[in-house]
C-alpha cells in the first residue's frame, strides 16, 4: 500500500529541505552540476494519461515487442489490471491479469527473452508494515495490443494468458519495497527496498524461480541515492543494453552506470548513483527506460498524470 497523501506530503517536504544542505540532493531547485546535466535533455511534458481508471500510476515499463507501447498499472487499491498506453498517454487498452491479485502492486517490467517472446513482470511487493512474509511477482506473456484494444476499460477488461507466481521471502529480514527490475539479458530479478532511514538494499532472484515453496532473495548490497531520505525508492528500469539503471523516488531520479570494461552487472551497485533531473512530479512512482534506451519516461499518480521524457544527448 502507498503511504497516505499526508505522509507522502511530510517525505516530499522532508526530501525538498534537504536538498538545500550540503552534499544533498539538488533536485528542488532543478540546478545540476554541468556533467550531470549534459547527459539528458531538460524534461518535457509529452503527453497526459488519458485512461481516467489510472489513478495512481505505480510504475511504468516500454514494451521489448511492440513499438510505441508502454505497460502501467495502479497502486494498491485495484484489481489486477495492467494498463497499456503510447509515450503521449492515449489509452491502448486494459487488460485483467489471469490468476493474480492486486494486494499492493509498486512496479512493472518488461522482458523479452532468447526465443524472442515478452514477458510483463509486476511486483506485488508493497509491504509498509513489513508483515508479509511472502510476497509476490506475477509474470505474464505479454498482450499482442490491436486496435479495437483501445475501447477496453476496467467494466470491459480484456483477459491475460495465466500469470506464472513467483512467490519470495527476504533471507535475512521482512522488507517494504516499491522497485522491481529484471535484467534484460540474464533474466535476473532484483528488488531494491524503500526506507525513510536507511540505504535501499538490493535483493536478487534467480531467473525461472517459480516452485511451490517460496524462493529466497540474496541480499548483494545497498544504495543511498543523493537525496534526503536516501533510501527511499519508489521505482526503476534497467536499460536494454544492460550498462545502467533509472531509480526514482517520490521527488526526484537517478542513474547508475556500469563502470567500462565491468563484465558483471552486480559491480553497478557500488558505483555512485548520479542525479537526473525530471522536472515537476506529484507523487513520483514510475520510471523506465524508452525500448531503444534513448529515453528516460515518467509519471505521477493521480489521474490525467504527466508523462515526462527525457532524451539522451549523446
Amino acid at each position: 500500500m502507498s503511504y497516505s497523501n499526508i505522509a507522502k506530503f511530510a517525505v516530499f517536504v522532508i526530501a525538498i529541505a534537504g536538498a538545500t544542505l550540503p552534499g544533498c540532493s539538488s533536485k528542488a531547485n532543478g540546478s545540476l552540476p554541468a556533467s550531470e546535466e549534459s547527459v539528458y535533455s531538460q524534461p518535457r511534458v509529452v503527453g497526459r494519461i488519458a485512461n481516467p481508471d489510472i489513478r495512481e500510476a505505480s510504475g511504468i515499463a516500454a514494451s521489448k515487442c511492440q513499438a510505441g507501447v508502454f505497460w502501467t498499472h495502479n497502486d494498491s487499491g485495484d484489481d489486477a489490471f495492467i494498463f497499456a498506453i503510447n509515450a503521449n498517454g492515449e489509452n491502448l487498452g486494459t487488460w485483467r491479469v489471469g490468476g493474480a491479485r492486486n494486494d499492493d502492486w509498486e512496479d512493472i517490467a518488461t522482458y523479452k527473452d532468447a526465443a524472442g517472446k515478452c514477458y510483463v513482470y509486476v511486483g506485488d511487493i508493497g509491504d509498509n508494515k513489513t508483515k508479509r512474509d511472502v510476497r509476490t511477482i506475477y509474470r505474464v506473456a505479454e498482450p499482442t495490443i490491436t486496435p479495437a484494444d483501445a475501447n477496453s476499460t476496467s467494466s470491459n477488461a480484456r483477459e491475460t494468458a495465466p500469470a506464472e507466481k513467483i512467490d519470495f521471502a527476504y533471507a535475512d529480514a521482512s522488507q517494504n519495497a516499491e522497485t522491481l527490475l529484471v535484467h534484460p539479458q540474464t533474466g535476473d530479478i532484483y528488488v531494491l527496498t524503500k526506507s525513510e532511514d536507511k540505504p535501499s538494499g538490493v535483493y536478487k532472484i534467480a531467473p525461472n524461480s517459480a516452485s511451490s515453496a517460496p524462493v529466497k532473495a540474496t541480499r548483494l548490497a545497498e544504495l543511498k541515492v543523493p537525496a534526503i531520505p536516501y533510501g527511499l525508492l519508489t521505482g526503476g528500469d534497467i536499460a536494454p543494453d544492460g550498462r545502467s539503471v533509472v531509480l526514482c523516488d517520490y521527488a526526484g531520479g537517478y542513474e547508475i552506470r556500469l563502470p567500462n570494461g565491468a563484465a558483471n552487472f552486480d559491480d553497478i551497485w557500488s558505483q555512485k548513483p548520479i542525479e537526473i533531473d525530471l522536472g515537476s512530479r506529484d507523487t513520483g512512482e514510475a520510471i523506465g527506460y524508452s525500448m531503444d534506451g534513448r529515453s528516460v519516461f515518467a509519471t505521477t499518480e493521480k489521474k490525467n498524470a504527466p508523462i515526462i521524457e527525457l532524451r539522451r544527448r549523446n
